[in-house]
């Protein structure tokens, strides 16, 4: 995989999930999200279940969790993600071809 397949996953799945979400819930979850409701009042539940994909998203960026799944599926990071170019891409490491290790001392 790489840059532009995530890139493609990204988009496809974007215009699958649509504007709403039907999300089922377990006995714990819906435990877990009256508490949240009670606790913070919103004007309603859905404020907490996106405010809840946010929170998950930042904590996945920041301890490195969403690049290392990335970097397994795709071979790239979300900062290479955001720029639309790989590190190699971006550092010109890509420019040059192979040294074939068998011709390297021909003259």
């Amino acid at each position: 995989m790489s840059l532009d397949h995530l890139t493609t996953d990204v988009e496809d799945a974007y215009a699958d999930l649509g504007e709403d979400l039907d999300v089922s819930l377990d006995r714990e979850t819906r435990n877990e999200l009256a508490m949240l409701v009670s606790a913070y009042d919103p004007d309603d539940a859905d404020e907490l279940v996106r405010r809840a994909v946010h929170e998950l998203f930042q904590r996945a960026v920041e301890t490195g969790n969403l690049d290392f799944h990335l970097r397994s599926s795709y071979d790239c990071t979300y900062d290479e993600y955001l720029s639309g170019m790989t590190f190699e891409e971006m550092t010109g490491q890509d420019q040059y071809p192979d040294i074939e290790d068998d011709r390297r001392y021909q003259f």
